[in-house]
């Protein structure tokens, strides 16, 4: 799999811009502020339908601007097809495939996958659980795109539920009798569970398979170092063994969930909030038996980053097509050995995709296609 073409629209800070490409490596080099991130967020926005900068689309648009467009021709076995997004903020996105419109935006996933290691992923470490849940959702979603109308459904259900949790709140804080709320609230409970049963049990498996390759990645790039775990921890009691040797079973799951939802539900009316699901789970970064987050040095908390993502990139490779590598202005903040471990894995992919402010951050054995980025223009140079 790789990306032939690329062209932007009003996208970031791009007013236009033409981008032929080809497998092997690709570098783009430019002084920051030029662009060159944004080019390759379009390519991972094709892949994922979000931004591995921001949460929401409206940044995505150009100041000025009322809408942008994104559009990737991509090759996949010798058959090519055109993929054109249409991000327009406050409205629905629209989509097409080889000019022909889709039913949804989410309807183009799969047909490009990526992997992209950028600065922004030091969070995956040092953040907060959110950012682990969405890298874990994205990543399912690449490894099964019908995991994207889950994920929605899911948080549409949640909202609703939310939104009746609040109102039943209100109403005990004034105490008003609402035995209607309270009836309703045991409908959502299970819309809550069926739903949040498929992510839940998708997760744990994700983790079970993802687990080894992380564990051999950061061995590679950080042999000094304790050994890295990565282990999923939900909200809610599961038989012994669910991500680990055991397959999550969806009604094992489901139960579990409205079993936690019967048994917080006081706790649930008093704060007005959702609290048991998918939406409150972790997962759990340690080196040794120490976890990652506030133990890890800089290094390491690098190295752990990298090993996620080395791990998806050979997770989505045994499953299916090769995914695009993208490195984005990365190898400046590695050191020697992990820019070598780094190097020889993008030298394995189909395609590789690097920025680079400067040219010399880049190890020589991605010496491919090199553009110059700058001024609103990019160019190949060799």
């Amino acid at each position: 799999m790789h990306v032939r073409h690329l062209q932007v629209a009003d996208f970031r800070s791009w007013e236009r811009a033409d981008l032929d490409l080809e497998p092997g490596p690709s570098v783009l080099v430019g002084r920051n502020g030029q662009g060159k991130t944004n080019l390759v967020e379009a390519v991972g926005y094709v892949a994922t339908l979000s931004s591995h900068r921001v949460a929401a689309d409206a940044p995505l648009v150009r100041h000025g601007a009322q809408r942008a467009i994104v559009r990737l021709a991509v090759v996949n076995d010798d058959r090519e097809l055109t993929v054109e997004l249409e991000i327009t903020p406050g409205k629905a996105n629209r989509a097409r495939v080889n000019r022909g419109a889709v039913g949804r935006p989410r309807d183009v996933l799969g047909i490009l996958r990526t992997v992209l290691f950028a600065p922004e992923d030091l969070a995956l470490v040092r953040g907060d659980p959110g950012e682990r849940r969405r890298f874990l959702d994205d990543l399912l979603v690449q490894r099964a795109p019908r995991y994207a109308g889950v994920r929605a459904d899911y948080d549409k259900v949640l909202r609703q539920r939310n939104a009746l949790l609040k109102s039943a709140a209100a109403n005990r804080r004034a105490r008003r009798a609402d035995p209607e709320a309270l009836s309703t609230l045991d409908v959502w409970d299970g819309h809550l569970a069926a739903h949040g049963a498929q992510l839940l049990a998708a997760r744990l498996d994700l983790v079970a398979a993802l687990r080894p390759r992380v564990a051999e990645a950061y061995a590679g790039v950080a042999p000094e170092s304790a050994p890295a775990r990565i282990a999923y921890r939900a909200g809610v009691g599961l038989p012994s063994g669910y991500g680990d040797d055991v397959p999550a079973d969806l009604a094992v799951v489901s139960d579990a969930l409205l079993t936690a939802m019967a048994e917080r539900r006081d706790a649930e009316l008093e704060r007005g909030v959702s609290l048991v699901g998918p939406h409150r789970d972790e997962l759990e970064l340690a080196l040794g038996d120490l976890p990652a987050k506030g133990y890890a040095s800089h290094g390491e908390s690098w190295s752990f980053a990298l090993a996620l993502r080395l791990g998806s990139y050979e997770l989505l490779r045994a499953e299916g097509s090769e995914p695009v590598l993208i490195l984005d202005d990365v190898f400046a903040e590695l050191d020697r050995a992990r820019r070598e471990r780094l190097a020889e894995t993008a030298l394995a992919a189909e395609q590789v995709i690097v920025t680079a402010a400067v040219a010399e951050d880049v190890p020589e054995e991605l010496d491919g296609a090199r553009y110059r980025v700058a001024d609103g223009e990019v160019q190949r140079v060799r």
